[in-house]
């Protein structure tokens, strides 16, 4: 996989078909791989473009305190050095707050905006589950002892249930020790951290506001407040889903940012 230099951040990408460019931004613990789905569900019409979030994957680690407008800088720039003058933009948890910087600073080159289980601001629960996954991996510094702690939050109690070999498999998959443990500790109090609501107002740009009935993290309360603000938005709820509905209702939630991108072509 190509790696381009942003200035601060080295960045591993993929790129799949032709067409209008299509940017998918992932969350926290994840990487370039979390939209494997969308890769091959979109590339027979769009460019689509995923990465690895500084200090996650093949990029930079993030050694030193990060925040989220950083990373819309290095994602900027990465669409620069593509060539990439507009595109959709799809941010999944930390990816959309990430977004929202991007929208902010560079409004000209976003087609739309679709936030997938995002925050302008976390709740105090959300807040709450985010500094104890932080302060547990500082306590035991083992990925695997962290997963089983992790995975639960994720998806609805009927869901994690109903799919043992599923949660099994994502157990076993964020239980990874080649994780750096530094650079997902920059990056969670970023997530903390990150203050975007009162600059909504500003946001202009076409935006998907899609939250699940059930995610403790990016919580329905937390999709209401940026529904509050932004001028020109829609919500699409996921009645039977958490924090992954991106996973749990794939159908859905592929139709629904499909039809966003057509109603809002280029």
């Amino acid at each position: 996989m190509p790696i381009v230099n942003t200035g601060r951040f080295d960045i591993n990408y993929v790129e799949e078909g032709e067409g209008f460019p299509v940017v998918l931004i992932h969350g926290l613990a994840g990487d370039h791989t979390a939209w494997l789905p969308q890769l091959a569900a979109w590339k027979d019409k769009y460019r689509v473009i995923a990465f690895d979030n500084p200090g996650s994957g093949n990029s930079s680690l993030v050694s030193e305190p990060t925040g989220t407008a950083d990373l819309a800088d290095a994602t900027l720039g990465l669409m620069a050095e593509l060539g990439i003058e507009k595109a959709h933009i799809v941010g999944r948890s930390m990816g959309g707050a990430v977004a929202q910087h991007m929208a902010l600073k560079a409004p000209e080159r976003l087609q739309s905006l679709a936030l997938a289980a995002s925050f302008a601001r976390l709740d105090p629960v959300g807040a709450q589950v985010i500094k104890n996954l932080q302060q547990l991996l500082a306590w035991r510094k083992s990925w695997a002892e962290w997963a089983p702690h992790a995975v639960y939050l994720f998806v609805a109690p009927k869901f994690f249930n109903e799919n043992e070999e599923l949660m099994a498999k994502i157990t076993a998959l964020v239980s990874g020790e080649d994780r750096d443990m530094v650079s997902y500790d920059h990056l969670a109090t970023a997530c903390i951290e990150h203050e975007a609501l009162n600059q909504l107002p500003n946001i202009q740009t076409p935006t998907l506001v899609m939250g699940g009935q059930y995610d403790p993290i990016c919580s329905l309360t937390a999709q209401n407040w940026m529904m509050e603000k932004l001028p020109n938005a829609e919500l699409e709820v996921f009645e039977n889903s958490s924090h992954f509905f991106l996973m749990e209702e794939a159908e859905k939630a592929m139709t629904t940012m499909e039809s966003w991108f057509e109603k809002n072509a280029a």
